[in-house]
């Protein structure tokens, strides 16, 4: 529920004065005041603007864009709607796992809980294997399958850099995803100077094969994780003796084998038999997907609901979790689960919510993409859309909360309860923006965005700017 915010004892603002002290606030810094800006703030009830600055510009609103693809999520598919998982047995003796999309087999607690809150990172793969057995499977005579053949092979969208894959935040999209698809790596020094470091996996799956050649000295270098092929990940570089470790989550390159090979490693510990191998089936755009399943369904994982999902989005920023809604959007709609089919319903949402076309180009859903584009103008009327809208409620509660959870946790402390600012951060190299809501003293509810490109100075000093806005705002 949307909690309850306590008014600011402020003095209001004419608009004059509103904006001298906004515009002061852009020229306050550097950093802030050699930045390209955008800026609309609009009174909900009146549905007039009470500042704006190049609102109608273009702007790469970074991780902003997944106020769009959770939207759109909550309008086509609903807050109930759950993603199925099948595991399989085929007529040919094959255990086959089978993706439908969900984002929500992974350690995370559902609903969103703030703080520290991991579970175990394959328990969707071992209540695979626990049915499995329980069906009475003992011995599989065919090989254990990955089977993301529901929406094309296409990890990486558009705009996304190279460097970006290897990492958690850039993990390719699959729709058979698992644990995020993203694996920790751990390194510790070794026994003495001058001994390789000591690496772990966690998951303990022994999917990545690794060149480990980190040495124990002493030294500022610290290691570097780069993928040198399929499967292989190379460390470089020197930790300190004194280190009691460092941890870097580094992303699964092809998600539906590695959760072939989990469901394997599974199975084997139960005392399952597999002769067969461990292999995955991808599927090429313009390929046909599967016909009728042929064999017996052994097990069916229902994710959690969609509503659920998006709040997670939006809270942390997650960007694969985003992905995977505007694809299966996409998927419900033509039938073909790819980015270009999930924007093409997004082209047709902002339509009936009167945003032209030539005000966005959006070529991912999380926001990763340096290629997408829109205006506070078009997000300010996203943010009135949903706010009037029948999903309302779960919208508004899946966005961070000033000084209380997600990305804004430690930002807007100040205002009572935290609480006036409701909002999606975004942050990419020379990118910050922040959009949603602030309960004004003098304007009652106000729908936000502010958008700044082209920053090179420090992002700590254009983040001091956004909040200072906000903070005027809400006087």
């Amino acid at each position: 529920m949307t909690p309850s915010l306590l008014p600011l004892l402020l003095i209001a603002a004419s608009p004059g004065e509103l904006a001298a002290r906004l515009d002061a606030i852009l020229d306050g810094s550097p950093a802030a005041a050699r930045a390209h800006w955008g800026i609309l703030a609009k009174r909900l009830d009146a549905g007039e603007a009470i500042y704006e600055k190049n609102a109608s510009r273009f702007f790469v609103p970074a991780s902003n864009t997944k106020l769009y693809s959770t939207a759109l999520a909550l309008t086509r598919l609903g807050p109930q709607y759950r993603f199925d998982t099948l595991l399989v047995r085929d007529t040919n003796g094959d255990l086959r796992l089978i993706g439908g999309g969900d984002p929500s087999m992974s350690w995370r607690k559902y609903p969103y809980e703030k703080g520290p809150n991991k579970g175990e990172p394959l328990a969707a793969i071992e209540e695979f294997a626990d049915m499995a057995v329980r069906k009475g499977i003992r011995r599989v005579t065919g090989d254990i399958v990955g089977d993301d053949t529901k929406w094309p092979w296409i990890p990486y969208p558009d705009g996304w850099s190279i460097d970006d894959a290897v990492w958690e935040y850039g993990a390719p999209v699959s729709a058979l995803t698992i644990n995020d698809n993203a694996i920790q790596i751990t390194v510790k020094p070794g026994a003495e100077a001058g001994a390789l470091a000591r690496v772990s996996q966690n998951p303990a799956l022994e999917y990545y094969a690794i060149d480990n050649r980190v040495r124990t000295e002493v030294g500022e270098r610290q290691f570097d994780i780069a993928r040198t092929a399929p499967g292989q990940l190379r460390l470089l570089g020197r930790i300190s003796p004194r280190s009691t470790g460092r941890s870097e989550t580094v992303a699964i390159d092809d998600p539906a084998l590695y959760a072939a090979h989990a469901l394997a490693e599974a199975l084997t510990r139960r005392g399952v038999k597999i002769d067969g191998r461990i292999r995955v089936v991808h599927r090429v755009e313009g390929e046909p997907a599967a016909g009728e399943l042929r064999g017996e369904v052994v097990a069916v994982r229902k994710s959690r609901p969609v509503g659920e999902i998006a709040q997670v989005v939006n809270k942390v920023s997650q960007n694969l979790h985003a992905e995977l809604l505007l694809r299966e959007v996409g998927f419900q709609a033509s039938g073909e689960g790819t980015a270009r089919a999930g924007i093409e319903e997004l082209r047709k949402l902002l339509a009936e919510i009167g945003v032209e076309k030539d005000d966005y180009d959006f070529r991912d859903a999380s926001g990763l993409s340096r290629l997408t584009l829109t205006t506070p103008a078009a997000t300010v009327r996203l943010l009135a859309h949903m706010h009037a809208g029948p999903h309302r409620e779960v919208w508004m509660d899946s966005l961070p909360v000033g000084g209380v959870d997600g990305t804004l946790e430690n930002r807007f402390k100040a205002m009572p309860e935290g609480g006036r600012v409701r909002a999606k951060t975004g942050a990419l190299t020379h990118v910050s923006a922040l959009a949603g809501y602030i309960d004004s003293e003098s304007h009652g509810r106000v729908a936000f965005a502010i958008m700044a490109n082209g920053n090179n100075g420090p992002s700590s000093e254009i983040r001091s700017a956004i909040d200072k806005i906000c903070v005027e705002l809400a006087k």
